[in-house]
């Protein structure tokens, strides 16, 4: 810890050490949701069936962008440097009487800056469609 020569130690002196000893360099700390390894990088929940900003909740995505009936695109704040990452998707389901639509969300283009998916019923021909309630995260190292 160090001292004065006849072995005295104030409190200045400890407080000088720890500071000194425990000093993290410049640029070591980072944004740690971004920089965890296993966290999602990017996520959302968003009302695709709305006709303006669709985004309830978020995090890295600036915008979903709506591309047509069931299809859309989720542009990042920060873009991802190769497009190895891993999309997760969800979506919501309806009853409408005894038929219950399932709409499968799945993922059309993946680019560093964005990705793009749709909405798909399984009944009814397979035809895209907007879904109130759709998700998606993305992982990647």
């Amino acid at each position: 810890v160090g001292g004065l020569p006849d072995g005295i130690v104030d409190t200045d002196m400890l407080a000088a050490n720890a500071v000194a000893t425990s000093k993290i360099a410049d640029d070591a700390v980072t944004d740690p949701k971004e920089n965890l390894s296993g966290t999602a990088k990017a996520w959302a929940n968003f009302n695709g069936s709305a006709s303006s900003n669709h985004i309830r909740s978020s995090f890295n995505v600036s915008s979903i962008s709506d591309e047509g009936t069931g299809e859309y695109q989720a542009n990042f704040n920060n873009g991802f440097s190769n497009t190895n990452y891993c999309v997760v998707t969800g979506f919501n389901s309806h009853h409408w009487g005894s038929l219950d639509m399932r709409w499968p969300l799945g993922v059309r283009e993946i680019n560093t800056g964005n990705v793009r998916f749709y909405v798909q019923q399984v009944a009814n021909g397979g035809s895209r469609v907007d879904s109130t309630y759709s998700f998606f995260a993305v992982f990647a190292s």
